[in-house]
């Protein structure tokens, strides 16, 4: 074979390595930039400022609308749990402001007999589903990651704080246990008292998740004198549960 000839099969096998590897790489993750976005423009610590988001609610739309067209089948396994763990945060998103600058609570957005959390609000995978399927069909069973408590947010003031950025396949693991310490160092969420825990009651609704074990949790995540007192008082240490607060946790 000729050299020339060589050359261009060499440049079409290069051509058509890089156009695989491309395709593969769109078919890593959902497009997650404009939510991005909104969420450094309108999320700080945690306080969701709602009316930013009421402003630009067009381009909200838009990411729902990546979401729906999204075959979440193509998603690597930690692509497609952060792909529903920010699905879960934009659609609650979406439903505050449904009803938002009049309400007070995402409860208000409840009927008598059917919670917020069982409007068939979320498009999905070709199907219409309710916040509760995302997290207690989907999230809790396939992934088996009680991190997952912490990355979730349901609006409210005791729920752990919406994250500024969205959750990402490649960095998953260390988003989640960011969001994990976050979470169990805050002393408005969590808080030692003697040899008394008060702790979220997250720990209480969901306590098979963490193996029956919320102890052992907080000391793999606690950080500082919280973890140093837990460690040394271990064995004495008794639980109790702080009151949710569903007020909005809005600016």
């Amino acid at each position: 074979m000729k050299i020339q000839n060589i050359s261009k099969v060499l440049c079409l096998s290069l051509c058509l390595l890089v156009l695989s590897v491309s395709c593969g790489q769109a078919q890593e993750t959902a497009d997650h930039n404009g939510y991005a976005a909104l969420l450094k423009k309108y999320v700080k610590n945690g306080a969701v400022n709602y009316q930013g988001f009421k402003d630009e609610e067009a381009v909200l739309d838009k990411y729902l609308d990546v979401i729906e067209k999204t075959d979440t089948k193509d998603l690597p396994r930690d692509a497609q749990f952060a792909f529903y763990i920010n699905a879960y945060n934009a659609w609650t998103v979406k439903l505050v402001l449904s009803g938002y600058p009049g309400i007070k609570s995402i409860k208000d957005l409840g009927g008598a007999l059917k919670g917020p959390w069982k409007k068939e609000i979320c498009r999905i995978d070709g199907k219409v589903m309710t916040l509760d399927d995302i997290e207690h069909a989907i999230l809790r069973p396939r992934f088996e990651d009680p991190r997952v408590h912490f990355a979730i947010c349901s609006a409210s003031k005791s729920c752990p704080m919406l994250s500024s950025e969205p959750y990402q396949g490649n960095i998953l693991n260390d988003q989640l246990d960011a969001a994990a310490r976050s979470f169990i160092s805050d002393p408005q969420k969590n808080r030692l008292d003697g040899n008394t825990l008060y702790m979220s009651s997250i720990f209480k609704w969901f306590a098979d998740d963490f193996n029956n074990d919320v102890i052992a949790f907080f000391l793999k995540y606690a950080e500082g004198n919280l973890k140093d007192k837990l460690t040394a008082e271990k064995d004495k240490i008794t639980v109790t549960y702080f009151d949710y607060d569903w007020s909005l946790n809005g600016e």
